[in-house]
């Protein structure tokens, strides 16, 4: 802890709240998205519907601001793309 100040030291506690809680979500994103992948990959019936929550976990996470809104935007059309490449 760097800050010695009280609310340096509540800012430091804060702020790994908040790394932690957006970590968590970000590994959602992945295996979200890697779910969706595989089934896509193996021409499963359920692709479109992995596909539909991996957009969703996606979606929740750019308006939290955990990731910018142009990178969920460039996540879910290329995971789109692969979905129409597949079927």
């Amino acid at each position: 802890m760097a800050q010695r100040s009280k609310s340096g030291k509540k800012r430091v506690r804060s702020s790994a709240k908040r790394k932690a809680r957006n970590l968590q979500t970000k590994e959602a994103i992945k295996k979200a998205v890697k779910a969706a992948d595989r089934a896509i990959q193996a021409k499963s019936a359920e692709a479109a519907g992995l596909v539909k929550k991996a957009v969703s976990v996606i979606d929740k996470a750019a308006e939290r601001g955990i990731i910018h809104k142009n990178k969920a935007s460039r996540k879910k059309s290329r995971l789109a793309l692969r979905l129409k490449k597949a079927g």
